[in-house]
């Protein structure tokens, strides 16, 4: 990347610095998810067609960026913006919870998607969420929490899977249904 720079006019570089140096000016933390964006709320959370019944909590922006790049999720978001991790010495902060459960209490969401990343620190991260949700008052008493499922990847061959991805893959199996009709 420096030498791409280094052929570039002297005019565009210090055109390029003073964008990057103002980068975060223009930039606000959403206050209902968390998300950063040009405006408050962002874009998601202003969006009226998205599901608001349905939250996703994700560890950081980059894993929402993700979502919203696959195009596969309608509801809404919830960035904690941290992690459980030990040996890193990271903990979900009192203000962190405080505010995932006010966003869910005024979106009176039906549904809590849990998608952390699947290593140690986002099961620790899952099962502090899950204690954290079922011990709170206010939520719907039919509140769902759901987690993303874990195992193969779609295209990939089970022979060149790992130990641990054949383990979550074999743990994370769903029951078939047949109807009436259906060939065995």
């Amino acid at each position: 990347m420096v030498f791409y720079l280094l052929k570039k006019d002297p005019a565009e570089l210090k055109e390029l610095g003073s964008r990057i140096a103002s980068l975060k000016d223009s930039l606000y933390t959403c206050s209902e998810c968390g998300n950063i964006s040009e405006a408050d709320p962002c874009p998601i959370c202003s969006d009226v067609l998205r599901d608001r019944g349905t939250l996703c909590i994700v560890e950081d922006i980059e894993d929402l960026v993700s979502f919203e790049q696959a195009g596969i999720y309608n509801g809404v978001y919830h960035v904690l913006g941290g992690r459980v991790s030990p040996f890193d010495d990271e903990e979900l902060s009192e203000e962190s919870v405080a505010f995932l459960l006010s966003h869910i209490r005024a979106l009176n969401a039906r549904e809590v998607i849990i998608a952390t990343n699947p290593k140690m620190e986002g099961d620790l991260t899952y099962y502090t969420l899950l204690e954290v949700l079922k011990e709170a008052s206010g939520l719907r008493e039919d509140l769902k929490i759901t987690r993303l499922a874990f195992g193969l990847p779609v295209g990939g061959s089970i022979e060149f899977a790992d130990r641990m991805t054949l383990h979550t893959a074999l743990e994370s199996r769903v029951e078939a249904t047949l109807g009436k009709g259906d060939i065995l």
